[in-house]
């Protein structure tokens, strides 16, 4: 088996856990380094650039940016593994050493599945922008000045609106930054684009959930301004007045190593959910961890 290691370089604990991961897995694994991020590592394994290497499992270690980070660069199947801030995407708690252990020994045995998720393509004036897990942001490029959108659906226009930006998102980019602006909760096993303003102007803020299978154009009018898209708030690109970004359901998938669900677990440890008292068992929920050799 050949496995791949990314982490975030200037996170001092994450590179901890990924030199741990490193040296649990040259034993019984070949371990290819990210290019990107071969330098934190005391000793010398092959590697490979991101968008060129060769594995079977990426294993990324950090908080979700790093995972976001990492799929916008690879195609390969990713274990996350937190070791940074929020981590809601991650598989692995890479504080516990037990269950990292646990997590390289199933994966080793091929005792995981892989979870494909939705994922956003998006276009300025026909220029590709990479693939979004998460969401698509177009938003002002100054602070406190709202701009004036025009919306269009399949290239037809729908309406204008005057805000600070339009969040697009996905399912799993459901619980990020659309979540502020009062996006629903949407399961990731779903298919769907959400659509919500920021900081709209004389109305409430309200979000739609439209067919993934829709193109959503948004167009700059303000005069003289421009605006920035922000892909998984890792990536930026002007948006000049007049120039239309098109945002459409990717063909390409993110694909996670997963060894049970954890979508509602997460949620609860997070205090998401909208409802506020945990089961009458007293039971807070927990991993539905899947059979070996799922």
């Amino acid at each position: 088996m050949r496995v791949g290691v990314t982490v975030h370089p200037e996170k001092a604990h994450a590179v901890e856990v990924a030199r741990r991961i490193v040296s649990g897995l040259r034993a019984h694994a070949e371990v290819v380094l990210a290019a990107e991020t071969e330098g934190v590592f005391d000793r010398t394994d092959p590697s490979e650039p991101l968008a060129a290497m060769r594995a079977d499992v990426l294993v990324a270690v950090g908080g979700d940016g790093t995972f976001l980070w990492a799929l916008q660069r690879s195609q390969l199947p990713l274990l996350p593994v937190h070791a940074g801030t929020v981590g809601f995407l991650a598989e692995v708690d890479g504080e516990d050493p037990k269950a990292v252990e646990t997590a390289l020994s199933r994966l080793r045995a091929g005792e995981y599945h892989l979870e494909g998720r939705m994922r956003l393509s998006s276009e300025i004036d026909g220029r590709r922008l990479p693939d979004a897990t998460n969401d698509v942001v177009v938003h002002t490029a100054q602070v406190a000045k709202m701009r004036l959108f025009e919306l269009s659906l399949d290239g037809q226009p729908v309406g204008q609106i005057r805000a600070d930006g339009i969040i697009l998102a996905t399912p799993t980019g459901s619980t990020s930054y659309s979540l502020s602006a009062s996006g629903p909760v949407v399961d990731p096993s779903l298919e769907a684009i959400e659509l919500c303003a920021l900081a709209p102007f004389r109305t409430s803020p309200r979000a739609v959930v439209l067919d993934p299978w829709r193109t959503v154009g948004i167009r700059l009018l303000t005069p003289e301004k421009e605006a920035v898209v922000v892909v998984d708030g890792q990536s930026e690109f002007p948006l000049r007045v007049g120039e239309r970004i098109a945002i459409y359901r990717s063909p390409r998938r993110a694909t996670f190593v997963r060894f049970g669900t954890r979508f509602v677990s997460h949620l609860i440890g997070k205090g998401i959910l909208p409802w506020t008292e945990p089961p009458a068992t007293g039971r807070r929920g927990g991993r539905v961890d899947l059979p070996a050799g799922t």
